[in-house]
């Protein structure tokens, strides 16, 4: 059987399971130097990908698409492409530049008795000139059994809590029972919306907006969460924090507006630090939800050791390792896609749940769309260069270099195959990592490390593959690796193995060789506000760095830029 999953809002995605495997997720964003987050809005895009990986529409048995919008006409009113029909969310789209109403699922479950994976059926899906029927899941189950259905727990047949805390819903704590293939909405935490982070935070700081009023934008949550290491927790505001939260959490529309600025009001002309007040509403929030983690799972009868967490706020490294060293559970897993890039994996496992009796998928995080390795621009000459050699230029050279290899991975954090790698030795590279990405200074560079050397340097340690958690720097290497540091001496580490990533893994042997050290800094390779460079021509063409590695090919400036401050 072959599910082809559709996510059409931002965060556009195509994804063909088959037999229960996963054969490809292609986000929209990792094509073309897309913008990041890019939807689809024209049909005629999903046969482009489907061509491009050997498939035919007609090949296709069920197809899904992501639900999507409020469950009311006020929650509507915000979203774009949207509008009510018939009683049901419909969603604009065009064929071949005519108009396309597609009817979809919700957003969320109207009621904690609904049935999550309920599945929606509609027609006139047209795809290169023909109709297709397809199927419609809530955007929420998406988040729920994407998560489950990739974790270890689902290859056990294990049950799992499953956390789901998104942008436009409250958190919510869901278990799914194996023994019965069931799944239980334990209700919401607490009545904070997800997007309440990003809101709250553009009322200050360096992301203050003008007026009174911020939209929600995607881009700013990761910013804030490396900001907050600049701030202090003071524990005077959280009175305060929960005073606002009593007085307004009726007001769900416009809550993080009037949160923030009823915040502003209450302060009373004291005057803090803006960094501190970003801070200490992130430790507030983490504080709340362990505390009302902990009473969900009483109530609830815990019921298993085994968590999920998925939705836009497990981008949040901070939350998620306050949860994992809570004790609250013993194993803990969060997929690499855990935010709406995800979303089109989760509504094709919801369908592949409904359809085929399955509630697991054999997948890997390499699964986007394969490098293309095509000319450099002019001013670049190429040689061929083995994975040692690429070792000995990183250690000698003392530069970043682009690494590009085989399949994107999957969701926003490059994971090897879309990374600029460099030595980390310099406290210095931080620096020059953000200004060829045009970032902010105080941004975080992450470590990739090889999985067994990681407990040496890093507590706990432990392996984690899709860079979701923080890890504080043991003392002894924190002036060895001084630019995967973070202010506040944590890094967002990435483990490898050998099975996960052989050639990355080779090349950090070959590093650890010259150098004593088994990891490198690593960032994402992309334009800024795009998604992954897609071919060598892109890599060129941007040309921040010297040297762009492909395939056992090494690309080379031939006018050198200069980087005086981590010169050997």
């Amino acid at each position: 059987m072959i599910t082809c999953g559709l996510k059409l809002t931002h965060d556009g995605s195509v994804v063909l399971i088959e037999d229960g495997r996963l054969l490809f997720s292609i986000e929209m964003e990792k094509l073309g130097n897309n913008a990041r987050y890019t939807g689809i809005e024209e049909t005629g895009l999903i046969n482009q990908i489907l061509e491009v990986n050997g498939c035919k529409p007609t090949d296709i048995d069920v197809f899904a698409i992501d639900g999507w919008g409020g469950t009311d006409r006020n929650a509507l009113a915000v979203q774009p492409r949207l509008e009510i029909c018939d009683g049901f969310n419909q969603l604009a789209a065009t064929h071949d530049g005519n108009a396309l109403k597609l009817k979809v699922a919700p957003y969320r479950e109207k009621t904690l008795r609904a049935n999550l994976l309920e599945r929606w059926t509609f027609c006139d899906l047209y795809i290169a000139g023909k109709s297709f029927s397809y199927e419609s899941y809530l955007h929420a189950a998406g988040h729920v059994l994407g998560a489950y259905a990739t974790s270890p727990f689902a290859q056990k047949n294990e049950s799992a809590y499953v956390f789901v805390w998104d942008g436009g819903m409250y958190p919510r704590l869901y278990y799914y029972d194996a023994a019965s293939r069931k799944v239980e909405n334990c209700g919401p935490l607490f009545l904070l919306i997800g997007n309440i982070y990003t809101i709250f935070s553009q009322h200050f700081g360096p992301f203050k907006v003008n007026g009174s009023f911020a939209k929600d934008d995607l881009s700013v949550a990761g910013k804030v969460m490396a900001y907050i290491a600049k701030g202090d927790t003071r524990e005077e505001m959280f009175e305060i924090f929960d005073a606002v939260y009593t007085d307004s959490y009726d007001k769900p529309m416009g809550f993080a507006n009037v949160f923030a600025n009823e915040f502003k009001r209450r302060l009373n002309g004291t005057v803090y630090a803006e960094e501190d007040i970003l801070r200490t509403f992130h430790v507030y929030v983490e504080k709340l939800l362990i505390r009302k983690l902990y009473k969900k799972l009483q109530r609830s009868g815990n019921k298993s050791s085994n968590l999920c967490i998925a939705g836009g706020c497990a981008l949040n490294i901070k939350w998620n390792s306050a949860i994992r060293n809570s004790g609250l559970f013993e194993r803990l897993y969060i997929p690499p896609f855990p935010n709406d890039s995800g979303s089109a994996i989760g509504t094709a496992c919801c369908a592949q749940f409904n359809n085929d009796d399955r509630s697991v998928l054999d997948w890997s995080v390499y699964s986007g769309p394969q490098m293309v390795k095509n000319m450099p621009v002019a001013g670049w000459a190429m040689r061929d260069c083995s994975v040692a050699e690429l070792a000995r230029l990183l250690h000698e050279e003392n530069q970043p270099v682009v690494y590009l290899n085989a399949r994107a991975e999957l969701g926003p954090r490059a994971l090897g195959n879309r990374s600029i790698l460099a030595p980390a030795t310099s406290p210095a590279m931080k620096d020059v990592l953000n200004k060829v990405k045009n970032r902010e200074g105080y941004r975080p560079v992450s470590p990739i490390c090889m999985e067994e050397k990681a407990e040496g340097i890093f507590n706990p340690g432990i392996p984690d593959p899709f860079m979701l958690f923080d890890h504080v720097v043991r003392e002894k290497w924190l002036g060895k690796i001084a630019a995967v540091v973070h202010l506040d001496g944590t890094a967002r580490l990435q483990t490898v193995s050998e099975a996960q990533n052989p050639n990355v893994y080779m090349l950090l042997q070959e590093y650890e060789k010259l150098s004593g050290i088994p990891l490198l800094c690593n960032t994402s390779a992309n334009y800024k506000g795009c998604g992954f460079f897609p071919d060598v021509e892109s890599a060129t063409q941007w040309g921040q760095v010297n040297y762009v590695f492909c395939d056992n090919t090494l690309f080379e400036k031939q006018d050198k830029s200069d980087f005086p401050e981590i010169a050997s």
